[in-house]
């Protein structure tokens, strides 16, 4: 996946290690996502790349991180539709955002809009901010990223260099 030792990495780790370490988030492991992929793993992915470009273009990269990582926290099976009321597709952002409230006990007006807003223009809620409309973006090139397998080729490529750096 991405390097450990990059120190890019090192600067997103600063800005949610304490919220990658918590029994919710960790939770997500179970739940599936897009294909092969955990809602854990997509949520890392979205939130360390919406870090990247949020960084890039100048803006507020820890925000874009942390909400990137809630921004699914919905903590239950999608495929359950007894979980949920309607649309999963609409019913999801307010789980993620209400179960984010609960997490952090609190949230700026920025990181409750990036969350609820994440599924835009297919959900009613509009980004109010930059650091929204990169998390959306971040969101969908990683579900497609997903959806196409080239996250797992990426992924399994860096195991297989890992994996061939130890040896």
């Amino acid at each position: 996946m991405i390097p450990m030792h990059h120190t890019s990495y090192r600067a997103f780790l600063q800005c949610v290690r304490d919220l990658l370490d918590t029994p919710e988030v960790q939770s997500m492991r179970d739940i599936p996502h897009h294909p092969g992929t955990s809602c854990y793993e997509h949520s890392v992915f979205v939130s360390y790349v919406a870090f990247r470009l949020a960084r890039r273009w100048g803006l507020d990269a820890r925000a874009a991180a942390r909400a990137g990582l809630l921004h699914d926290l919905y903590l239950y099976d999608p495929r359950d539709k007894t979980q949920y009321q309607g649309n999963q597709c609409f019913a999801h952002p307010v789980a993620a955002l209400k179960n984010a409230w609960a997490l952090c006990g609190s949230l700026t007006p920025m990181e409750e809009n990036i969350i609820v807003s994440h599924m835009w223009p297919l959900a009613k809620k509009m980004p109010r901010y930059k650091e929204a409309l990169v998390v959306n973006l971040a969101d969908k090139l990683c579900a497609t990223a997903e959806v196409c397998r080239i996250y797992h080729y990426l992924r399994n490529r860096d195991r297989r260099r890992r994996r061939l750096a130890a040896a």
